[in-house]
């Protein structure tokens, strides 16, 4: 923008003075050839009265000596012949250039004639010396005489011209200096915005925003409104998240005391513990939902990827014994780092995991393997049902792949995990059960703390998560 100013005034400034400078030139280049002619004229004009007193050679020789042209040769006087006598030219005093023709066209017309002669031009004034007779006075103007001063002239017209443009280049750079900063604020104000930072607002008032376009100044407070709303409406959906998560405290609170009451057993241990789990998240929400981004506290990213299958493997395998269900764990044994925190990983598995109970009939077989290498961890999630209808539509999130029940929203939750740590995720049929496969993929890292081992989970329990019953 600043350039297109400074384009648009040297253009515009350019336009203008050619226009004014152009035709003043041109007068002046007129103005002093008219000065020329003039001065000719004024000198032929004072030999008039000396014509008017006598025609004696001698005596106008020694007037054009007394006028500055005859003093330079340039002045002569052309003298009829005598009354008596037949001769068609009279005697001539002085320096003579015009042709005996254009002497006799000037007797004739008895007017001033110019006419060019080498070097310049002649100008030719008849001068009546009696009643019948008439003498030509012809003063020699040079061609340097009609250009006299004209150079000079256009130099400084041409000076003048070029200290308008350079003033206008100069008024339009600063104007266009001040544009652009305005523009460049707000533009980084915006990407700041989008980076997260919520307080970040463009100046309105102050030295900083002086000589800002009202267009500008109306962008930037519409900006800071804008921002004051995202602010309100992000703050607005926290409290409402949280208030809709705490509203799940309630049933929650019901669960917990009647798994409580459920007595011992595998079955019991493992409800308490999905209810104790469940009741942790709606914490993390709340807290979370409740805190500003701003005050989010710095959170180590990493954790094994081994262990943390492992461990709901271990905690699915319960309700899969319950279900007949045979299942399959392989290449957990081995720490596999990820660049991703520990809860959330966890929750991509059970929501994996949770498909598979979800959509597909009991007593059907599952099974997950990992597989870890120097640049990511795969882990592939396939079972024994009927595989993905369609795919494509699977990974969109909101849309429903299983039937009732289906909000479609776990997988786009995998994905969006995968892709955050570098991988990806992808659909495909299981090589060994026939049914649906799911790939995930994720980038390796850091290897974080490690943990005491797998979990176990159900008091008496002494089955290794690794093996579970044989897959058909």
């Amino acid at each position: 923008m600043r350039w297109a100013l400074v384009k648009a005034a040297v253009a515009g400034t350019t336009m203008v003075a050619l226009a004014f400078l152009i035709p003043l030139g041109l007068m002046v280049q007129k103005t002093a050839r008219d000065r020329a002619f003039t001065a000719a004229d004024r000198q032929a004009a004072a030999l008039g009265p000396a014509l008017a007193i006598t025609t004696d050679q001698d005596s106008l020789a020694r007037a054009l000596a007394s006028t500055e042209a005859g003093a330079q040769g340039r002045i002569a006087v052309h003298l009829p012949p005598a009354a008596a006598s037949n001769e068609t030219e009279g005697p001539i005093v002085g320096s003579v250039r015009a042709n005996p023709a254009d002497i006799t066209a000037a007797t004739d017309q008895g007017r001033v004639l110019t006419v060019q002669v080498p070097g310049g031009y002649a100008r030719l004034q008849p001068v009546a010396v009696d009643s019948n007779r008439i003498a030509v006075v012809e003063v020699y103007v040079a061609e340097a005489d009609l250009t006299r001063g004209v150079a000079g002239a256009w130099l400084v017209l041409s000076l003048v011209a070029l200290g308008l443009v350079l003033i206008a280049v100069l008024v339009a750079d600063r104007m266009g200096a001040r544009i652009v900063r305005s523009a460049r604020r707000l533009a980084a104000a915006a990407r700041a915005l989008g980076a997260g930072e919520l307080a970040v607002r463009v100046p309105v008032e102050g030295r900083q925003v002086e000589g800002t376009p009202a267009e500008l100044q109306e962008a930037a407070t519409a900006f800071n409104a804008m921002a004051d709303r995202v602010v309100h409406l992000l703050a607005a959906e926290r409290e409402l998240a949280a208030d809709l998560s705490h509203r799940l405290r309630t049933p929650l609170t019901v669960l917990r005391l009647n798994a409580a009451s459920l007595g011992d057993g595998d079955a019991a241990d493992a409800t308490r513990h999905a209810v104790a789990q469940l009741e942790r998240e709606v914490d993390q929400i709340i807290r979370s939902a409740r805190r500003a981004p701003g005050d989010a506290p710095a959170v180590t990213v990493g954790c094994d990827a081994a262990e943390v299958i492992r461990e709901r493997v271990g905690f699915w395998s319960a309700l899969a014994e319950d279900e007949g269900r045979a299942w399959r764990l392989h290449g957990a044994e081995t720490p596999a780092p990820v660049p991703v925190q520990r809860g959330d990983l966890a929750a991509a598995v059970d929501a994996l995991l949770g498909n598979v109970f979800r959509h597909t009939a009991i007593g059907t077989a599952f099974s997950v393997d990992v597989t870890a290498t120097e640049r990511a961890v795969i882990v592939l999630v396939g079972d024994a049902g009927a595989g993905f209808a369609d795919p494509s539509t699977a990974l969109r999130r909101g849309e429903g792949h299983g039937g009732e029940g289906s909000t479609g929203l776990g997988l786009d939750i995998v994905r969006k995990l995968a892709e955050a740590a570098g991988g990806d995720l992808a659909l495909g049929r299981s090589a060994g059960l026939g049914g649906a496969e799911i790939r995930l993929r994720l980038a390796t890292g850091a290897v974080p703390a490690q943990g005491a081992g797998a979990r176990r989970l159900g008091r008496g329990r002494k089955r290794s998560p690794e093996a579970g019953p044989a897959l058909p």
